[in-house]
């Protein structure tokens, strides 16, 4: 239930967007980062939210098989080298933990709403620069001359942030 409820009230740090696509290590492994605009980074973090609900953990192979549901036919040769390799990236990012002494992995609850909400939002490319307004929540002075322009996109943000608390979402 504890990992339901984290799905449902997503989380994503202000820096966590800036800091996904960078490198990253597990050990002395230097390992890629996350692209978002990428459709195997997408199917990745789908197929990690859609096992984290298992009870016994999962496998590589577990996960291999979810992805390629979820690339469908974009990516024809996805196989359990391909989802290490993924898994490895998402350990490097604290989205994922090993089982001590085992081949299973797990993902911690923080790391289910970060997630969550990054599967929400990769799907919506014109939210980035809404997001990053509404997140701020320090007053600034407004410039006297603004256009339209500018007045629609501070009613969007304000819109969003109302719509990120009817949803509980944090930004």
């Amino acid at each position: 239930m504890d990992n339901l409820y984290c799905m449902d009230a997503t989380f994503v740090s202000d820096d966590m967007l800036d800091r996904l696509p960078t490198l990253s290590y597990v050990g002395r492994t230097r390992i890629g980062g996350i692209d978002l605009n990428k459709p195997r980074s997408r199917a990745v973090l789908m197929g990690a939210l859609a096992l984290a609900c298992s009870p016994d953990a999962f496998t590589v192979k577990d996960f291999a098989a979810t992805v390629i549901l979820m690339l469908a036919t974009s990516t024809p040769n996805y196989g359990t080298r391909q989802a290490a390799y993924d898994l490895k990236k998402l350990r490097g990012k604290n989205l994922l933990t090993r089982v001590a002494k085992s081949q299973r992995y797990c993902i911690p609850s923080e790391a289910i709403r970060t997630i969550a909400a990054l599967v929400t939002f990769s799907e919506k490319k014109s939210l980035r620069p809404i997001l990053a307004g509404v997140a701020k929540t320090t007053s600034h002075r407004k410039p006297n001359n603004r256009s339209l322009i500018d007045v629609h996109y501070e009613t969007i943000q304000q819109d969003m942030f109302t719509l990120f608390e009817d949803l509980r979402i944090a930004a």
